[in-house]
């Protein structure tokens, strides 16, 4: 996402100074305009005079959630490049990795006696290289459980986990988020910045909000409530204790609530719940095509409405849209009967399209309106389709972290990145393309230039293709790996690097170890 500010995931510890504040009940409008022209207005009964009964009903379900992880970090040596580096610990003044504890709070609900839960993914998820070694399940009253992971999906932001105890549990409902409408009261409960039971209200601000990700479930229930980091995974309720929503992430300049909160609709997480909890795989529909929204001037220079369509950039060969001829350049105005908006995305209809159903996909081409027929294929996963996917125009990764979100993760180890001072990823045939390449192109793409290393100095960038290294063929981040570790061996002070660039011929470099 490319906002100013950027939608910051509700995610682990945070401070914060809380406010709290009050509105004017809905009748004090009344009194200042005429009584019978606003008694078709006003709700009947007005704003709530409390909360607390339908607190105490629903909090007893909503639990915190914490996990225990082992996170790898980089070890600086502080004696690089003295004759005393090797005594710190990895060789040629770098530090061998070290692993460290580290915790993340969230929250969640159980919807089941037996104690099935329901939370977000990234609240079990470990950050980085880490791993998940306990997550345990903290009720209302301080009661622990050990949980156990039953399902989880990356692409909406949803995992599945069970706890076991001797008496029934208290449990919610999934409401229709269908019925939900701008302006009607909720309540949030949930861990903002672990402190547990917190209780937020307010109103629900937009229905079915796209953020501008661009994912396959970018489509949420906005709300001015608090939600606060930790509250990641709590439920979002009706006035009648109906689940709604999951509260998933916020729009943020500091990281804390300024009244726009995000949470996946009911009506969405549901049916993916109910698979994950039954170990169905969730399969959604594919068409591969690289699509952009019909920003003000691409509408203008096509002579189109603007927010209505979406222009595709590019069309993965072999895949459905391929083979119902649809081609760059066109844009897409509805498929399957569903007009493309804003907030009903291409991404969004397809997605949520069963894999082997035939779809009428209705374009505009050249100025002239026509209809294909394509056959829905299986969307990949998240990670096979970060791997497709590469933007060389993209902010660089931090150095120090070699990775930016949303990104294909690095799979260069830690050698090369300590030693070279890049990170790279395999070159895949969609890769190549998108870098101008030719399919058949071999090697491995740099993600990410440590602005200290001589590689940065030697002027790599992102997006350069590695092809060689001591002329030995670079097929995977693992051949890079190698022929670093044997220079090093061999006391070499740099590797000689074959680099492709855009519309440029290949050029050796020597880029010189640290």
């Amino acid at each position: 996402m490319r906002y100013a500010y950027g939608v910051t995931t509700a995610l682990l510890l945070a401070g914060s100074a809380l406010t709290l504040t009050t509105g004017f009940p809905a009748g004090a409008q009344v009194a200042q305009n005429d009584t019978a022209q606003m008694q078709n207005v006003v709700p009947r009964g007005g704003a709530p005079a409390s909360f607390a009964d339908l607190t105490q009903q629903l909090q007893p379900a909503v639990v915190n959630i914490s996990t225990r992880q082992r996170v790898k970090v980089q070890n600086n040596n502080p004696f690089a490049g003295t004759p005393f580096s090797d005594l710190f610990g990895g060789g040629q003044g770098g530090a061998a990795p070290q692993t460290r504890e580290a915790q993340s709070l969230g929250s969640g609900f159980i919807v089941s006696a037996d104690g099935y839960l329901v939370t977000n993914n990234h609240v079990i998820t470990a950050e980085g290289q880490g791993e998940i070694e306990s997550i345990t399940v903290t009720m209302t009253d301080g009661t622990d459980y050990p949980a156990k992971l039953i399902g989880r999906d990356a692409a909406s932001d949803l995992a599945v986990l069970k706890i076991t105890s001797t008496k029934p549990l208290p449990f919610v409902k999934f409401g229709d988020s269908r019925h939900a409408r701008v302006g009607d009261w909720i309540i949030a409960i949930g861990n903002p910045f672990g402190l547990g039971g917190t209780v937020t209200s307010g109103i629900i601000s937009a229905v079915y909000r796209n953020t501008g990700s661009g994912s396959a479930y970018d489509r949420y229930l906005q709300t001015d409530a608090s939600i606060n980091r930790g509250n990641s995974g709590g439920p979002m309720f009706d006035m009648q204790g109906n689940v709604i929503g999951i509260n998933n992430a916020i729009f943020s300049p500091t990281g804390g609530s300024v009244g726009i909160g995000f949470a996946i609709p009911a009506e969405i997480a549901a049916p993916i719940v109910d698979k994950l909890r039954n170990g169905q795989a969730i399969e959604r529909g594919y068409l591969g095509v690289r699509i952009q929204q019909l920003s003000d001037d691409l509408a203008a220079s096509l002579g189109l409405a603007k927010n209505r369509g979406e222009f595709i950039q590019s069309v993965e060969p072999g895949q459905g849209a391929a083979k119902a001829g649809l081609q760059p350049g066109d844009v897409v105005v509805k498929v399957d009967g569903k007009d493309v908006t804003p907030d009903q995305t291409l991404s969004f209809i397809v997605a949520n399209t069963a894999p082997g159903k035939r779809i009428p996909i209705d374009l505009v081409r050249n100025g002239q309106r026509m209809t294909v027929q394509a056959l829905v294929g299986k969307r990949p996963s998240e990670e096979e389709l970060a791997q497709q996917t590469f933007d060389p125009e993209a902010q660089q990764a931090d150095p120090n972290g070699f990775g930016t979100p949303g990104k294909p993760k690095p799979s260069a180890g830690p050698v090369v990145q300590q030693a070279l001072g890049i990170a790279a990823i395999p070159l895949t045939a969609q890769i190549a393309r998108q870098l101008g390449a030719s399919e058949d192109t071999k090697g491995v793409v740099i993600t990410a230039v440590d602005d200290s290393a001589d590689a940065a100095a030697k002027g790599l960038q992102r997006g350069d293709i590695v092809l060689s290294a001591n002329y030995k063929p670079v097929l995977t981040a693992a051949d890079l790996e190698a022929v670093v570790r044997q220079a090093k061996s061999e006391n070499r002070e740099a590797v000689l690097l074959r680099i492709q660039r855009r519309g440029q011929p290949a050029v050796y470099l020597p880029i010189r170890l640290r």
